[in-house]
């Protein structure tokens, strides 16, 4: 008999589900003493300790995870594409930080509305504390930004001199960190979530989690709809189109792309739907797949609409300057993110703690909330990328070259 292959997203909600029942019952055991108390108190110290060492882990995987991913992504672009390439990264990269400030600023007037500021931080103040048996410090190989610059020197050195030995060992890198995320990190992701959410609930913590998570979600599904019909809007008004109309074309990839959350495996849709909306072939072939791997507008408001909603019921709302800091330099570092499976929470775990000064905990639910329906980020990556086609084809239809790369 065939194995039952359950995706990432339905193992996520398993794992919150079981992880908050369990923690409910160790929570009732703490109520009383004996044995019951002993032996609750060890498993949750026992996750504990696994959560802390998984959270090292992350720390120290990213910055290798930009060396390996990021720099092929840029000396690989820049193969054989001049003019064209520059344009359509430049807007993808505006798209993306524009996504970023806009789920930013919608958040955060919306946010106090509906979320009870300071509501975590009071409910940690009162809950009880879980220490882990082991505390090991994994020291990362360098910071996220020493990683991203020299990313950059050795990227774009590649395109203009003949390093085909220095591409050849960062190629296989990527491979090694790819392989990394797929077979380790992933696999492990949701008993990371597992354990916080038996934490949290063990503590007392998981009814805000649960419900704020929610309105969060919702939230965050809404801005990315919303964003797409700004960006076919400008699309549609350049090209002299129905934004309504294209934008209706583009479903099944919009779709496509919220059920197997891969902005990459979802190019051939992305193509076909694009042709509808008369987009030439020429711009068809050369934008979706180079959009796929820079334009991540859809991944990057539900991340910034999870980082507001975090920091806000931890009692330490994000300033915009900051804020605005952290996305000019995130919307460079998911350039190559659709490489890996959740890719773009991956690489922003790192600029999350070191400029947005997130802690380990805040960190986890972040992912918890973020992993809990990971597909409408995908979902609007691709779709958004069918608009840019769109205004591209309306200056260079018959400029753009047959092949990328």
């Amino acid at each position: 008999m065939k194995k039952i292959k359950l995706s990432l997203f339905v193992k996520v909600l398993i794992a919150i589900a079981l992880g908050s029942a369990l923690g409910l019952l160790f929570g009732l055991a703490f109520r009383g003493d004996g044995f019951l108390y002993g032996l609750s108190m060890f498993f949750v110290r026992l996750f504990k300790t696994f959560n802390v060492l998984f959270a090292q882990l992350l720390k120290f995987i990213v910055p290798l995870l930009v060396l390996g991913l990021v720099t092929p992504a840029i000396y690989g672009l820049g193969k054989g594409a001049g003019k064209m390439l520059l344009i359509v990264v430049g807007v993808a990269y505006l798209s993306t930080v524009c996504a970023g400030l806009f789920a930013y600023g919608s958040a955060s007037a919306f946010f106090p509305h509906i979320l009870q500021e300071g509501d975590l931080s009071k409910g940690t103040a009162e809950a009880l504390k879980f220490e882990p048996y082991i505390d090991l410090q994994i020291k990362p190989l360098c910071d996220i930004l020493t990683a991203l610059c020299l990313s950059f020197m050795v990227g774009v050195c590649c395109i203009y001199i003949k390093g085909d030995t220095l591409r050849r060992w960062f190629d296989e890198f990527g491979e090694v960190v790819k392989m990394t995320i797929e077979k380790a990190i992933i696999p492990l992701m949701p008993f990371y979530i597992f354990t916080m959410m038996c934490e949290m609930s063990a503590a007392g913590k998981m009814a805000v989690v649960v419900g704020s998570g929610v309105k969060v979600i919702a939230t965050g599904v809404v801005l990315s709809i919303l964003y797409l019909v700004i960006q076919y809007a400008v699309a549609g008004a350049i090209a002299g189109k129905n934004p309504f109309k294209c934008l209706w074309n583009m479903l099944p990839a919009y779709l496509t792309g919220f059920s197997i959350c891969s902005s990459s495996a979802v190019i051939p849709v992305t193509t076909e739907c694009t042709r509808k909306n008369g987009v030439s072939e020429e711009v068809v072939n050369f934008v979706v797949p180079l959009c796929s791997n820079v334009h991540m507008c859809g991944s990057v408001i539900k991340l910034a609409t999870t980082a507001v909603a975090v920091a806000l019921m931890m009692g330490r709302p994000i300033p915009f300057a900051l804020f605005f800091n952290f996305m000019l330099i995130l919307a460079v570092a998911t350039v190559a993110s659709p490489g890996v499976m959740s890719g773009v929470l991956m690489a922003s775990v790192g600029f999350l703690e070191s400029i947005l000064g997130f802690t380990p905990e805040m960190t986890a639910l972040l992912m918890t909330i973020y992993l809990a329906l990971d597909g409408y980020g995908p979902a609007c990556n691709v779709t958004g990328d069918g608009a840019i086609a769109l205004g591209v084809d309306r200056f260079f239809r018959k400029s753009v070259p047959q092949e990328r790369g």
